[in-house]
Parts: C-alpha cells; sequence; structure tokens
C-alpha cells in the first residue's frame, strides 16, 4: 500500500469517526445539558455561590426619581367650574443604596434569612430643581385620610370636625417644598391628632421613615433544591400567606423580590413579583428580545390583565376590598384609606382616570415597567419599574369644600426605579456567555471538523484517481540503439513507420 494509500483510508477513518461521535453528541445533547447542569449549580444562593456576594451588595448603580403633579387651578377645580389641571414636576434623583443585612443561612443552606434596608442621597446633577426649594401645591393627604375615617361617624360630628380644621386653615390642597412632602414635615392636623391619640405619628410623608429602613423580613430559596426555586420568597414576615386581600389566591406570596429569576427562561412562562409595598404579587409576560451592552435579554413587563377589574380577569376579584368594591382598570386600592396605585400618568388605565386629569399623557417609553432578563442565567440586565400614588377625592358629607367633588382618582406623584448592569459585570456576562456557547456548540465543531476532512477526502480520491488514469493511459516503448537513417533500419522500416507513444499512433509523414 503507497502512502497516498495510507493518507486516504486515514482521512477517511477520521472522517467517519469524526461525523459519528459529532451528530451523536448532538442528538444526545450531551454537552448542552452537562453545561446547563453546571450553571444551575453554580447560579444560587448557597454559602460557596458566585453570584452570593452579587446578591448581598449589587453592583449595578440604582437610581429613584420623583415626578410630581402640581395642581395648577385648585380652587376653580373644588367650586366646580374646571376639571383638575396638573403639570408635572421632576425628576428628583437619587441614588438608591439597598445591600442585604443579616444573612443567616437555614435548614442546611436549602433558604437564606435577609432584610433589605434602603437608603437614598440626592443627585443634583441627575435633577431638574432643589427639593428643598421647590414648592408642589397637591392633595392634602392627612386631610383626606381623616375624612375618609369619620366618614363612618355622625353628619354632626363630621360637620364639627370641618369647622374646626377651617378655622386652622387646612384645606383639600396643600402647599409644601418637594423635600417636605417626600421625607416629611410635621402636620398641624396630625399633630391635634397625636395629642388625642398618642399612637397617631405628628408627621407625614411619602417617604417618612423610608430612608435606612427594610420592608420586611424575608426568607428566600436558595435553589439548592431545585433550580427553579432560586430566589422565590418563602415567607415575608414569618408569613407564608397574607390575609389582607378578599381571596385566597390573591393572598398568595408569589415570586422573588424581582432581583433574581431562575436560569434558562422561556418565552412562553410567566415571571411572578411579589412587591413588598403593594403587598401583593404581580406576574409580567415576554414581551421582545432585546440586547443590553453586548448581552442578549428577553424583556418581560406587566400585562394589561394585570390591573384589570373582575369583569375582565376574575382572578382580580380578590384585589377588590372590601370584597366587591372594585375599581376600574388599570388602578388598584391598596388600602382601606383611599390610596390607589396605578401605571404612570394611568397608562394601560381605563380613558375615564385619563380624561378626569388635564395634563395626563401615559406612554409605554417613558411609563412602562419592564425588566430584561439574559434567558440562560436569569440575570436582570436592566430593569425599570415605575408606579403612580394617587388618592380618591370625593364629596364627603359634612364638609363643605368637597360638596361640588365628583368622584376623581387625583395624582400625586409616581416613582421611575431603574438600574442597569454595570461595565464590569456586563463584561464577565459576555465572557460568560462564550463560554457557554462554545461548550454547547462543541459536537457542532466537531461534525465541522468531520465535514472538512470529508471535503478533504473526496479532494484526495479524486486525485488519486486521476493520477491512476493518467498512468494507465501512458506506455512507453524501448527505443532501439540504432539511428534512424542507419541502413538496417531503412531496409526493416515497413511502408508506414509508427511510433507508439501513450498508445497513440503517429503516422510518419509520406515521402
Amino acid at each position: 500500500m503507497t502512502r497516498r494509500s495510507c493518507a486516504i483510508y486515514a482521512t477517511g477513518i477520521a472522517c467517519a469517526h469524526l461525523l459519528i461521535l459529532g451528530i451523536a453528541l448532538l442528538v444526545a445533547q450531551v454537552f448542552q445539558t452537562m453545561i446547563q447542569e453546571r450553571i444551575k449549580k453554580e447560579i444560587t444562593l448557597g454559602e460557596n455561590s458566585r453570584v452570593l456576594e452579587g446578591w448581598i451588595n449589587p453592583p449595578p448603580p440604582v437610581y429613584m426619581q420623583y415626578f410630581f403633579f402640581n395642581v395648577t387651578n385648585p380652587d376653580e377645580f373644588l367650586a366646580g367650574k374646571e376639571k383638575a389641571r396638573v403639570t408635572q414636576m421632576g425628576p428628583y434623583t437619587y441614588r438608591e443604596y439597598r445591600p442585604r443585612e443579616n444573612v443567616t443561612f437555614l435548614e442546611n443552606g436549602t433558604k437564606i434569612f435577609a432584610t433589605n434596608p434602603k437608603s437614598f442621597v440626592f443627585l443634583r446633577n441627575m435633577s431638574s430643581g432643589d427639593p428643598e426649594v421647590d414648592r408642589v401645591t397637591t392633595v392634602n393627604i392627612p386631610l383626606i385620610a381623616v375624612m375618609n375615617e369619620l366618614n363612618s361617624y355622625s353628619f354632626f360630628l363630621r360637620t364639627a370636625v370641618s369647622m374646626w380644621m377651617g378655622s386652622m386653615g387646612i384645606g383639600v390642597f396643600m402647599n409644601r417644598t418637594v423635600h417636605e412632602i417626600l421625607w416629611g414635615f410635621k402636620d398641624p392636623l396630625m399633630t391635634k391628632l397625636h395629642s388625642l391619640r398618642p399612637e397617631v405619628d405628628e408627621y407625614f410623608g411619602l417617604m417618612y421613615n423610608k430612608n435606612g429602613t427594610h420592608e420586611g423580613e424575608f426568607v428566600f430559596h436558595t435553589g439548592e433544591r431545585n433550580y427553579m426555586d432560586y430566589g422565590k420568597i418563602d415567607t415575608w414576615n414569618n408569613i407564608s400567606q397574607m390575609t389582607w386581600w378578599s381571596s385566597n389566591q390573591s393572598n398568595m406570596i408569589n415570586g422573588t423580590d424581582g432581583s433574581v429569576f431562575h436560569t434558562f427562561l422561556s418565552r412562553k412562562e410567566l415571571l411572578y413579583i411579589f412587591a413588598a409595598d403593594l403587598c401583593r404579587s404581580i406576574h409580567l409576560a415576554y414581551v421582545s428580545d432585546t440586547e443590553v451592552k453586548g448581552i442578549p435579554a428577553f424583556r418581560f413587563a406587566p400585562p394589561s390583565d394585570v390591573l384589570a377589574p373582575p369583569d375582565e380577569n376574575p382572578a382580580n376579584a380578590g384585589f377588590c376590598v372590601p370584597a366587591g368594591d372594585c375599581l376600574g382598570k388599570g388602578v388598584l386600592k391598596v388600602s382601606v384609606s383611599p390610596i390607589v396605585v396605578s401605571f404612570p400618568h394611568f397608562y394601560q388605565a381605563d380613558e375615564r382616570y385619563i380624561n378626569a386629569i388635564e395634563g395626563m399623557s401615559p406612554n409605554e417609553e417613558e411609563h412602562e415597567t419592564y425588566l430584561d432578563l439574559n434567558p440562560t442565567t436569569g440575570v436582570p440586565i436592566r430593569a425599570c419599574k415605575r408606579a403612580q400614588l394617587n388618592v380618591i377625592l370625593k364629596r364627603v358629607s359634612g364638609f363643605p369644600k368637597t360638596k361640588f367633588l365628583n368622584e376623581t382618582i387625583f395624582p400625586i406623584m409616581y416613582v421611575n426605579e431603574t438600574a442597569t448592569i454595570d461595565d464590569d459585570s456586563a463584561a464577565q456576562m459576555r465572557t460568560l456567555l462564550m463560554i457557554v456557547t462554545i461548550v454547547s456548540n462543541f459536537p457542532v465543531f466537531i461534525v465541522g471538523l468531520g465535514a472538512i476532512l470529508l471535503l478533504v477526502l473526496i479532494f484526495l480520491v479524486c486525485r488519486n484517481r486521476q493520477r491512476k488514469t493518467a498512468k494507465d493511459e501512458t506506455a512507453y516503448t524501448q527505443v532501439s540503439n540504432q539511428t534512424e537513417d542507419s541502413p538496417e533500419n531503412r531496409s526493416n522500416q515497413p511502408a508506414k513507420n509508427g511510433s507508439y507513444i501513450a498508445m497513440s499512433p503517429v503516422e510518419a509523414q509520406k515521402c
């Protein structure tokens, strides 16, 4: 066997082995399964987990922006002459720090306890004004809360309280600085109530006592037992189910806190987040594919049925408190007090709420809540949480200042909480995904190498066949030592002298 033949046989054997091995690995998905199991094992909240430190001290900066609605015609609105007209003020931007504290492992590392205090630092360069200087006219929430509380009392008591508040100059609207409304001020009405009922705090603010405090004590699943449980909440403030809402389904604590999700996300699944500030769980559905800093991501957002009325989504009937007392599409009453939440500018809400206030302009780009998640790791690459705080304004018997009011859900302010993966974490993520891609596609590389060898084999076989054909077609006769002009040669030549070269007769020229 020649050296050429050995090369052909060796190439053929290697080609066959690579193709068979590669196709077998592709069909069996050995490498895909191996890398998936590795990622599922690595991405947990276990004591030696690589992601634990990032979960305790999240590296991406979180920004909290506050936008306020300044009422420009409060007197005309109260007189029933005009609908309320508002202008948007802000953003007033704060850097939010949210490290986890008191981290403790439970039940052999399958669960983890933590609190999540939040602190805020004002960022002047990212804000449109000074919260300690800018003033805003808005609904007097303490007064509305007191009127709502007195609604079940006698008409004479309500009238007396109304006259007393009028003598103190307390009205339906108040004018305060942004800082006071956010972080608290000593309210005259609350101060008077405090003297009568010491358990009532004399200070009021939308974020009063929330700078440096946490939203409760959480116990999370680490994902050690089941990767699908990674980051899910087991208990909140020592309860696994609430009692506030009017159905067991609505009282369930579902999902994570929004900071982590299980690996290998599907476009078809719903993701659940428990929002402690709303005391309820909400779900997000797949919207589209996107990319953040070179990292592929799935965008998930709350569908319109999250805040749909019970006639559109029967599962939401349990969020009517008390039972049967339901609001319209796009708004959620979060307590017995007249506090209502929605998306900013009543995005995805009933048109009647949008049209009741002049100055509302909902749009998806500015007012949608969404999460961009890498589907392989489940890590949030970009997050944007937007929510609006409103109060219910309505006529209350015994309070003459409300006699021209029709029930209106009045916007106070909305928040825009955003976070995007930092550059260092993004670089690490891209490297990880590249490794995952290479390992997962290793059988494809094997098949590709086998295909290349197959082409080489075909070339070698064809080349060898050409050489063999050329060799068979070529024959050389022995050349005599006698010269052509010698007498012996001339006497022995036939009438036609033919020299056979390469098996093709060449006739001699005729004399």
